[in-house]
């Protein structure tokens, strides 16, 4: 069986994540792991957590983790409950224009088990003051679109898109940006990621930088479902609310 030296670290930063109530399971999503300060977060969307529209409220999720560095075939569910003292464990932020639509979960290191393999996006992965991201640029989603992945080497798929809004303007003053990218049910908390030409400290082993988080199709109602198709454009939250929801 290939081991991780196979695998690109940006595959390894993904995380496939099911819902439970308790035991029942609900639905499925993306997530991704970001370290600051030597803590480890789980990412992703808010509505993957609780989504009052919908009624959706999970009691904990499953993730899983890869656990021999020799064989990336080798993997384990990891659950995490939601709720501890009937509070839940996750941080959500708000801004001038309500609630964001991302949400991280503290990870304890010790509760992982022995030799799991990942990889996880910093503080350093974020856009630099000085790094442009035009309309146009290209992007990847990278998550787990209805479930799917590579369930041998349980590896998540990438989509391709583009940045379809005029970067770093809150697109009709929320907090997050346009991509033009083929999504689907399933891909909510995926990061949405720029490759970087040459990485710099901090970036070598992992040469992306996370530009969002990708939280679902966009499009404009009323609109004819016989004539019109939908727009094939998705909300991506800004990835700096990451570095509210992680302070400590």
């Amino acid at each position: 069986m290939p081991g991780a030296d196979m695998i690109e670290s940006l595959l390894l930063t993904a995380a496939r994540i099911s819902t439970f109530s308790p035991q029942r399971r609900l639905t499925s999503a993306s997530g991704f792991f970001f370290e600051r300060d030597g803590q480890l977060f789980l990412v992703t969307s808010r509505h993957v957590l609780y989504d009052e529209p919908t009624g959706h409220a999970p009691t904990r999720i499953e993730i899983e983790l890869h656990i021999d560095p020799a064989n990336i075939a080798a993997s384990t569910g990891f659950s995490i409950p939601l709720y501890q003292a009937g509070r839940s464990v996750w941080r959500q932020g708000t801004d001038t224009a309500g609630k964001i639509d991302v949400a991280v979960i503290p990870i304890e290191r010790g509760a992982l088990p022995p030799y799991t393999l990942y990889r996880a996006f910093t503080p350093r992965h974020l856009l630099g003051q000085f790094e442009l991201v035009e309309v146009g640029t290209a992007l990847l989603i990278l998550g787990f679109p209805l479930g799917f992945h590579d369930t041998l080497h349980h590896i998540p798929v990438v989509r391709h898109g583009i940045v379809a809004s005029s970067f770093g303007l809150r697109f009709q003053g929320q907090g997050y940006f346009l991509t033009d990218a083929r999504t689907h049910r399933g891909s909510s908390g995926a990061p949405v990621v720029m490759r970087i030409a040459r990485p710099d400290t901090g970036r070598e082993d992992l040469p992306w930088i996370l530009l969002g988080v990708h939280s679902g199709r966009f499009d404009v109602g009323p609109r004819d479902l016989k004539d019109d198709e939908m727009l094939g454009l998705n909300s991506a939250w800004y990835a700096d609310i990451l570095l509210t929801l992680t302070a400590t």
